[in-house]
């Protein structure tokens, strides 16, 4: 009898064309499931009968009460090597294997840049005026030439966007809890003296951070109000 396979989340209805499936087509029965199941009841009426569960990153929390639930799974497969929405001692305790797909960091580095540009030059309200006949150039755009860029981490992301900013002409500077001299010389970033001192005087502001107890609740209310208000 072949193993059975569930894949959620595949919004883009895309997960089947992006892999050589047919390799496995003889032991495994493969589907996909393009809506996102709200309600767990829901979600184990659709995956119970399946030996095999593929998540797309974190838009279905694994959590205890739900491997309790799929006493047929055995295998949680999730894109990317980290996903914080899986409970891995839940997971061994019910015997399910738990593994993760290799990545790229450019996808996000470069969505990260689409954001700042999109911002900066104020793209979204600019391309819907154009498309409704509003007001044509009602906005000014700003120039990130000369401009600030601070970093919240400085890892594998980071310093790739540290990268993009220095291309642009900007003044790049970093901050984290483990950030030292030396890494921040390797990238040719300035080394921010705290977290205070990046956001109070930094033009844009990323964070690529790893969320965990000492990430969590990084920025709030008290650091956005160390930030100048600047017309960005």
């Amino acid at each position: 009898m072949k193993l059975r396979c569930a894949i959620l989340d595949d919004y883009q209805q895309v997960a089947l064309t992006l892999a050589d499936w047919s390799a496995i087509s003889d032991k495994v029965e493969v589907r996909a499931f393009s809506n996102h199941f709200e309600r767990e009841d829901e979600l184990v009426d659709a995956i119970s009968d399946c030996d095999i569960v593929v998540i797309m990153r974190e838009r279905t929390p694994f959590r205890a009460p739900l491997f309790a639930r799929l006493p047929r799974l055995k295998l949680l497969v999730t894109t990317g090597m980290r996903n914080a929405s899986v409970d891995l001692a839940a997971a061994a305790a019910h015997g399910v294997a738990v593994c993760g797909t290799s990545g790229h960091s450019e996808p996000t580095v470069e969505l990260t840049w689409a954001l700042i540009l999109g911002l900066a030059r104020r793209i979204v309200p600019e391309n819907e005026a154009l498309r409704t006949g509003g007001p044509w150039q009602s906005t000014l755009g700003t120039e990130l030439h000369g401009k600030r860029l601070g970093l919240l981490g400085l890892g594998k992301i980071g310093s790739r966007v540290a990268r993009i900013g220095q291309a642009f002409g900007m003044d790049v500077t970093a901050w984290s809890q483990n950030l030292t001299q030396e890494r921040a010389d390797e990238v040719g970033v300035s080394l921010a003296a705290s977290k205070e001192e990046l956001l109070a005087n930094s033009d844009v502001v990323s964070i690529h951070l790893v969320l965990g107890e000492r990430t969590r609740g990084l920025v709030g209310c008290a650091e956005l109000a160390l930030m100048r208000l600047r017309p960005i």
